[in-house]
């Protein structure tokens, strides 16, 4: 499976990279919404892991544009504050195949998440 991490805090996504690639998974990570909508044109994840909280555009509003091109992408938003944006989470759930991580989560919260994502 591909993932795309998505987040403006570089030593957490390479982190979640390198967990990930332990796991053996292929992954790549980007910075920003920005950054990360070239790294999904080039790459095709089959998922795509976000925060949320991102300088510029959110996890959500870079999400729409990649649901131009792949609107059934499984995503897992991640965020410390997940009750601030709640409303439009469930909105996603109730469309899109997607799940929450909140912040902070442990390596075996990933990858139970994971292996339910991935079925």
């Amino acid at each position: 499976m591909k993932i795309l991490i998505v987040d403006d805090n570089q030593e957490l996504a390479w982190a979640i990279r390198i967990m990930l690639e332990d796991e053996g998974y292929e992954a790549r990570s980007a910075r920003d919404g920005q950054d990360g909508y070239w790294a999904f044109l080039e790459f095709k994840p089959d998922l795509v892991i976000t925060d949320i909280h991102m300088p510029g555009e959110n996890g959500l509003e870079f999400m729409e544009h990649i649901r131009t091109h792949n609107p059934m992408v499984r995503t897992i938003y991640m965020s410390g504050d997940l009750d601030s944006f709640w409303s439009p989470l469930e909105e996603e759930k109730k469309r899109y195949p997607v799940s929450l991580l909140e912040k902070p989560f442990s390596k075996g919260e990933l990858m139970g998440l994971l292996s339910g994502v991935a079925t």
